[in-house]
């Protein structure tokens, strides 16, 4: 048998050749270094997450170390999204795989990617010198003793009124020590490389007003699932920010996505805690008193060169002068309120009503726990000189009158329940430095030592004076 010998040389363009080794190495990197670099940094990930986990009160779940792309195929083939699926498919005349398609597009637009390197080196340190950049944080709970007695395992839930865009920063500052929380965040924040340090916050965005019913049932889904796993998380009850400074209407629907399915007799305890956050100075204030006038609302650009201009103007100034300007950031932490002691005492079993009956379960449940934000809602310097003033009318005080009034006002509130005991009381130089930042803010006008509101911005004061108006009305009965 002969042996064919070929000598023949292939020549190749330089290009597919510089194409093929790039390909083979495409090849190399895929199959065989990225792997085992993805390896090494999961495990360093996973050793880090044990670390922390020896440090936290509430852990970090394997829900939330779970790769991403599962979480998406779980939501994808849920059997209560397969069947909406199959629902809509009937109702409308859609093809099965577009709808498949959209809940595709839905769980990844919804599922968060938790990184606890980037929530704790970056995200920790970010916000807090962020927080005590701009404000002077003060953090207090009506029961200290009942918040370190939460059971480790329940699903913690930080409800919260939600008063400007900082409480997510501040939150996350003031929890991290104790738990990771995942935040609802809207669209807004949907913008790159925004978007991916929020997922890696472990946070997740919602279409807020979304009537799409497949969109709903996958976040449902989501909502569920992390409230089932355990997953630490924090809802604003009021769904957007305060306009006009006072507490709003609660939100029903992520309280029905998180009790729907929940039997407080077998499943995973769940315990609200109530937050409440109140300011000195809210950054979009002025947006937020004109809201329904579009002409007068600054736009993203004019936030962003008010920001820049704060930062330049305080970079490097002492902390005492930037409190000056903007004051307190404050926030009480509420008793909690354990779904399974309140479905004991109330004789409610959410998994078995039908909706009609849950929702109204579920709206008394609001009720109680905006309540319970009521109670806490931090009472600090600069709402109480607005709700001086404005009970003065037309009236020009002194600031020793101004600062009297205060003191006794706060003894009204405190003698009618506010959850403010004598010794937190503000002192006269922090109500004098409050007065003066409000006359530099020209909320107060000053004229030989005698202050009255200013007219152009009698709104302001009063969306201030609106955050602890609760306890004012009740002082005036």
């Amino acid at each position: 048998m002969g042996i064919a010998v070929f000598d023949s040389t292939v020549v190749l363009p330089v290009w597919i050749f510089v194409l093929l080794l790039l390909a083979a190495g495409y090849a190399v990197i895929m199959s065989v270094l990225f792997p085992s670099v993805r390896w090494y940094v999961r495990r360093r990930l996973n050793r880090a997450v044990d670390k922390l986990n020896t440090n936290l009160q509430i852990r970090i779940r394997p829900l939330q170390r779970t790769r991403r792309q599962v979480l998406i195929d779980q939501l994808m083939f849920d059997q209560e999204v397969i069947a909406m699926i199959e629902q809509q498919a009937r109702q409308d005349n859609i093809p099965r795989d577009v709808l498949q398609q959209r809940v595709k597009h839905y769980a990844r637009e919804i599922v968060p990617s938790f990184n606890a390197y980037v929530y704790y080196r970056a995200v920790y340190w970010i916000a807090k010198k962020l927080s005590r950049f701009i404000y002077r944080v003060r953090v207090a709970a009506a029961d200290s003793v009942l918040l370190r007695t939460i059971d480790p395992d329940a699903t913690v839930v930080f409800v919260m009124n939600h008063r400007s865009n900082m409480d997510y920063v501040l939150i996350s500052y003031l929890a991290a020590e104790r738990v990771t929380l995942s935040f609802a965040v809207g669209e807004w924040a949907r913008i790159f490389p925004l978007d991916m340090l929020i997922r890696a916050m472990g946070a997740f965005f919602v279409r807020r007003g979304s009537q799409n019913p497949l969109y709903r049932k996958v976040l449902e889904r989501y909502v569920c699932m992390a409230t089932q796993s355990g997953v630490c998380q924090a809802v604003f009850l009021e769904g957007g920010l305060s306009r006009d400074g006072r507490m709003g209407e609660p939100k029903l629907g992520f309280l029905d996505y998180m009790l729907r399915n929940y039997d407080w007799q077998t499943d995973r305890a769940v315990v609200f805690v109530p937050v409440g956050i109140n300011y000195d100075r809210v950054l979009e204030d002025q947006n937020m008193v004109e809201w329904e006038n579009r002409h007068s609302r600054q736009s993203a650009r004019q936030n962003l060169g008010k920001a820049w201009q704060f930062l330049s103007n305080n970079l490097f100034e002492s902390s005492r002068a930037r409190w000056q300007r903007f004051g307190y950031a404050s926030v009480n932490f509420g008793v909690p309120i354990s779904m399974r002691e309140y479905c004991s005492t109330n004789a409610v079993d959410f998994k078995h009503l039908s909706k009609e009956q849950r929702i109204v379960k579920i709206a008394e449940l609001a009720n109680v726990l905006m309540d319970a934000l009521r109670y806490v809602m931090p009472i600090i310097p600069v709402p109480v000189i607005a709700s001086v003033l404005l009970r003065a009318g037309e009236e020009s005080l002194t600031s020793l009158e101004i600062v009297s009034r205060c003191d006794e006002l706060l003894d009204e509130m405190i003698a009618h329940g506010a959850a403010m005991k004598a010794e937190e009381k503000p002192r006269s130089r922090t109500l004098s430095n409050s007065l003066e930042q409000m006359s530099g803010r020209e909320l107060v006008l000053e004229e030989d030592d005698r202050f009255r509101i200013n007219p152009e911005h009698r709104a302001l004061v009063q969306y201030y004076a609106n955050s602890i108006a609760h306890w004012l009305r009740q002082a005036d009965v």
